[in-house]
């Protein structure tokens, strides 16, 4: 039987790590490649970078003064963060043609997630389906709004769309892709756990993986999503920049309440 994954989600944004809460305040956490090595070797099973960088803003790590990296693109963090991972990696975020792609598996990325392309170019996304396997995309949709008249989420207006997301999450799984990450903007770093009712309902309408995120407050939060819904993952981001050995505590706390996970175990690097 498949396991169920355990993904902490790294948002980035002028090329700073940074804690968000309802895509609207950004508490800047640090450099972005120093955490990768310990959520590697606390067993997370995957790691997804976000860049949330708005469009025209320039990476300037504003620390030439004690000699650290300055990361002037994406590229360069992937390339720095590939060399100190030894798991799946993810990178999404100002993903708009195939050369986009190319560039961040070239960096070392093993798949990418493409958000405003699912309904702004819905056949690029087709093609990059095709062109690179499902396996390699990951549709990253937000909503707003519960039950059956949720609606999809536009990150670039911040505003929601009129795509009501049942509907939605089926159209992109017609287009090709391997897995839905599917977050609620609502409940994005207030702590009080997922909506278990939405996930449900989508990894239900699906035949493809649904990795659950948005709502994380405690490895509880973590369970209920395996204990009450068909998600294949579960992910977050604030809470495992914020809790020491916080992957290995958290899939320990699912493994010893049976729960299909990889057995943890810290990793040597």
């Amino acid at each position: 039987m498949k396991k169920k994954r355990l993904i902490p989600i790294v948002l980035l944004r002028n090329g700073w790590i940074v804690q968000s809460v309802s895509f609207k305040e950004y508490k800047n956490l640090g450099n972005p490649v120093f955490s990768v090595k310990r959520l590697s070797e606390w067993c997370s099973d995957e790691l997804i970078y976000l860049d949330i960088t708005q469009d025209g803003a320039k990476y300037d790590m504003r620390r030439d003064d004690i000699h650290m990296m300055n990361h002037s693109s994406i590229s360069e963090i992937i390339e720095n963060v590939s060399n100190s991972a030894f798991m799946p990696l993810c990178f999404g975020g100002g993903i708009r043609n195939i050369a986009d792609i190319e560039e961040r598996l070239r960096s070392g990325a093993d798949k990418v997630s493409v958000n405003r392309a699912l309904y702004k170019d819905p056949e690029f996304v087709k093609q990059a389906a095709k062109e690179f396997g499902s396996q390699c995309i990951i549709g990253s949709v937000d909503y707003v709004g519960e039950g059956e008249n949720a609606k999809v989420f536009n990150v670039q207006t911040r505003s929601a769309t009129d795509l009501n997301l049942i509907d939605f999450c089926k159209h992109v799984e017609d287009l090709g892709i391997g897995e839905i990450l599917l977050n609620s903007v609502e409940r994005d770093g207030l702590k009080t756990g997922f909506d278990i009712e939405q996930i449900d309902r989508i990894s239900k309408l699906v035949r493809i993986p649904v990795i659950a995120c948005g709502g994380c407050g405690n490895w509880e939060h973590l369970a209920e999503v395996f204990n009450k819904t068909d998600a294949d993952a579960v992910a977050a981001a604030n809470i495992f920049q914020h809790v020491d050995q916080s992957t290995y505590l958290a899939k320990e706390h699912l493994f010893q309440q049976g729960h299909n996970v990889r057995k943890p175990d810290f990793v040597e690097l």
